[in-house]
């Protein structure tokens, strides 16, 4: 009894251009012509949605930036309101040293009015010069954190000026990428099942090597149609002739010399 020969996918590499891939493009469930319709369908599925995407915009990152700009200023305004909140408890705690000194003050003002000798006199002068230094500390710092708190707070309100400017503007992004969304999301919809679709019938040695030439052109077209006759529809370099019949037979995958792009039959449109 013969053996049976276990086929072995070769594994895809990342550098494989089309032209390698000529050799074994009729390997396929699919024959080559409808392997080559298949492949310009999904093109042409791609660039609808391309189209979608465009009109789009900068819309989807102008509402990430704004996103990302009201998040900082709100973490800005939550850590000045912080430091608002502690100079605040400065300040009373400052003016409790006051309270303090000030009882202290009056207690040795008493003493000095029942002292026994010159020593205990200048022990008590001494306390209350100390008292007095200590209630003028806290009243300088009492007057600077005063200071410190009007212009946190100028700060403070000068970013919950800007937040609200920013979501307006984030508001109105945002209804405008909506609207947009909404009157193309029927269509996209429907492309997105028709790309998934002509992707499900493609190889992935060949749709990989499709991704990869989108990728890397600027118009994002992969698979271009004959233009004008004789010219490849992606760089308009000229076509031979010979494989001008090549293309028309609809029996090969022809690539172009130039761009590297799959050309196919225009009577595909």
């Amino acid at each position: 009894m013969a053996k049976k020969i276990k086929i072995v996918d070769t594994p895809i590499d990342q550098r494989e251009t089309f032209v390698s891939l000529q050799k074994n493009f009729a390997d396929s469930e699919l024959s080559v012509k409808d392997k080559l319709k298949t492949l310009y369908a999904l093109q042409q599925a791609d660039t609808a949605i391309d189209k979608i995407i465009q009109l789009r915009g900068e819309l989807p990152s102008e509402v990430e930036a704004l996103e990302e700009e009201i998040a900082d200023l709100k973490a800005k305004s939550s850590q000045l309101s912080a430091v608002i909140d502690q100079f605040t408890k400065s300040v009373s705690d400052n003016k409790q040293n006051i309270v303090e000194s000030d009882a202290q003050l009056e207690k040795y003002q008493k003493q000095l009015e029942n002292i026994a000798n010159s020593r205990e006199y200048d022990s008590i002068n001494k306390e209350i010069e100390n008292q007095g230094l200590l209630r003028q500390i806290a009243e300088k710092n009492i007057n600077d954190i005063k200071l410190e708190i009007s212009n946190k707070k100028a700060e403070l309100d000068e970013i919950k000026d800007r937040l609200g400017v920013r979501n307006d503007d984030l508001k109105a992004k945002k209804q405008e990428l909506a609207t947009i969304v909404e009157s193309t999301s029927a269509e996209e919809t429907k492309l997105k099942k028709e790309r998934d679709s002509c992707a499900s019938k493609i190889d992935a040695r060949t749709l990989s090597a499709y991704d990869r030439i989108r990728a890397s052109v600027h118009n994002h077209l992969a698979v271009v149609t004959v233009f004008n006759g004789d010219s490849c529809g992606g760089c308009f370099s000229s076509i031979t002739p010979q494989r001008l019949i090549d293309i028309a037979s609809d029996n090969k995958l022809i690539i172009c010399e130039h761009c590297g792009r799959i050309i196919v039959n225009p009577d595909f449109d």
